[in-house]
């Protein structure tokens, strides 16, 4: 069996856990890192994951990086900045997996860049895609499965109570950390956005469930509740009179109805707060309803580093273009680099 060559774009918390996912696998080979950060460049990656050397150096530029399979991106949510990054490596014949949330399903809420992402791929006989633990996973794959349990769906209903307190750098989006009066202000210059990827979330289930919706309402985040103590994460703490948690809400609206209503609450929770860290689906159907439950929720964290790092090997045997998801096989996402195995050694 060949090894996956793997390079890393993004070496921020994310990037990290999931470089450090990919050391550690026996069908990958992490041949190139690129960070923009000085005091990184030059770095042996294998330090900077904390797995020991790899022989392997940090570049600040992706147009610096060596050959590779698949390439890892971890940067921002936004996916017009992910295409500037995508676009080139693709033209190297390099598959391109981000955990960029507008990346998810991105031709309903960015069709432009989906068509750009799209034909770079099929030009260069690779793909691309866009993954998560939600979206990608949670809030529309998962449901999407679970669906096929009833002949015709009627609503699809999702609520998360989902704890931040590992992530770094996007917390900013949340608010979290703010005072009451630092969050409406932020939240007015829009420094404050809250959860990203719920339009993609929406229409990837739309479309899997074959809805033609008439619109996707996202409601303004706010905040859930403020701490009276102090709260430690991996990489902020939180500190009394400021925002433990935040409240985002978005539905899926079709002849008036709201086809799909999805609610998260991000926060650093406690096991004193009323608010606890949790899942809940709830697709009704025809004949029946089908309701699952994760009493203490999935965690948000390791999920995006596990789907992200299987849709990674996944990827690299999948059809060449922009790619969701639920164009998948779920056996290739499933089995770990197992699948993949199977297939070369016969």
């Amino acid at each position: 069996m060949s090894v996956i060559r793997v390079a890393l774009v993004g070496l921020g918390a994310t990037g990290q856990a999931i470089g450090s996912s990919m050391s550690r696998r026996m069908d990958c080979r992490i041949v190139g890192a690129a960070d923009p950060r000085p005091e990184l460049i030059g770095t042996d990656v294998g330090h900077v994951l904390g797995v020991g050397p790899l022989g392997v150096a940090v570049v600040g530029d992706t147009a610096d990086l060596p050959d590779a399979d698949v390439a890892i991106v971890a940067t921002t949510s936004h996916v017009a900045q992910v295409a500037d990054i995508a676009v080139p490596l693709l033209e190297r014949s390099v598959n391109v997996v981000s955990i960029c949330e507008e990346l998810a399903y991105p031709w309903y809420s960015h069709p432009d860049v989906a068509a750009r992402l799209d034909f770079a791929a099929k030009s260069n006989n690779v793909s691309v895609l866009g993954t998560g633990a939600n979206p990608g996973m949670i809030m529309d794959t998962l449901p999407l499965l679970l669906s096929s349990l009833t002949q015709n769906v009627n609503s699809v209903v999702i609520r998360r109570q989902t704890d931040m307190s590992r992530y770094s750098a996007i917390l900013s989006k949340f608010g979290l950390g703010l005072t009451p009066e630092e969050f409406a202000a932020a939240t007015a210059d829009g420094a404050v956005i809250g959860h990203v990827g719920f339009e993609q979330a929406i229409a990837a289930l739309a479309g899997g469930l074959g809805w033609q919706l008439d619109k996707i309402i996202v409601d303004p985040v706010r905040p859930a509740f403020v701490t009276d103590s102090r709260r430690v994460g991996t990489h902020l703490a939180l500190e009394p009179g400021t925002i433990a948690a935040v409240r985002h809400a978005a539905r899926g609206m079709r002849g008036g109805r709201h086809m799909i209503d999805l609610e998260i609450v991000f926060g650093f929770f406690e096991d004193r707060d009323e608010i606890r860290p949790g899942d809940s689906c709830r697709i009704e159907g025809d004949e029946q309803t089908v309701e699952i439950n994760a009493a203490t929720g999935f965690e948000s964290f390791l999920s995006t580093i596990a789907v992200a790092a299987n849709a990674a090997t996944a990827v690299v045997d999948a059809r060449p273009g922009l790619l969701s998801m639920a164009d998948l096989p779920v056996v290739a996402i499933a089995s770990k680099g197992g699948r993949r195995r199977e297939s070369t050694a016969r």
